[in-house]
């Protein structure tokens, strides 16, 4: 079956990866704070991780690829608790960016002709 509902229809297909990632954000404080995520879903337009660090809904941070140094804006779309003593948290990208992830064969809904928004962290 078909979704034809934009309200329940995803932008691009999920993937399960699990895949180390850094979130970083600044604090309040205006520091720097940099932990260790994994990915557990991904598409073309963000993803699912869980980390050791709240954060909340619509708070930008930027998430980095620590294999390939590429460094990707995101937003908090939602911060749920995990079982664990970490949070879950959905984010989507500044703007599309399916190449940021290692994926060898990416759905077809992934449109992966356009150009990355990355920039590389030196």
């Amino acid at each position: 079956m078909i979704e034809t509902d934009t309200k329940t229809r995803r932008r691009s297909q999920r993937v399960l990866l699990q895949l180390e990632v850094l979130l970083q954000l600044i604090t309040a404080g205006r520091e720097l704070r940099q932990v260790q995520a994994f990915t557990s879903v991904v598409n073309a337009h963000g993803g699912l991780m869980e980390a050791p660090l709240k954060v909340a809904a619509n708070q930008k941070i930027t998430l980095v690829n620590p294999r390939t140094g590429q460094a990707v804006g995101c937003r908090v779309v939602r911060v749920g608790k995990t079982r664990s003593d970490g949070f879950s948290i959905a984010f989507e990208f500044e703007q599309q960016n399916p190449r940021f992830w290692p994926i060898t064969f990416p759905p077809q809904d992934w449109n992966t002709n356009e150009s990355p928004a990355t920039t590389k962290i030196s």
